[in-house]
């Protein structure tokens, strides 16, 4: 544990029991949807590759600098 932590939860100590559950719950929920957005990222990253690897085709084409998408309609 870092000291900046440590130092955090022995301010929390101090807390009375209610104070200290409020707390204890908004950090372990914070953990918990920061958990949730690795676990998306990681299931959407061959995806955003493909998107990553189609701009790059686009811009080398000058479709996304001029406009002239394929996949616009006119």
């Amino acid at each position: 544990m870092n000291a900046l932590l440590e130092k955090a939860l022995a301010e929390q100590a101090r807390l009375s029991e209610v104070e200290q559950e409020a707390i204890a719950t908004l950090i372990l929920d914070e953990i918990g949807a920061e958990r949730g957005w690795e676990e998306r990222f990681a299931k959407t990253e061959d995806q955003l590759g493909a998107l990553v690897r189609l701009a790059r085709a686009e811009v080398a084409r000058s479709d996304a600098v001029s406009g002239n998408s394929s996949n616009s309609t006119k």
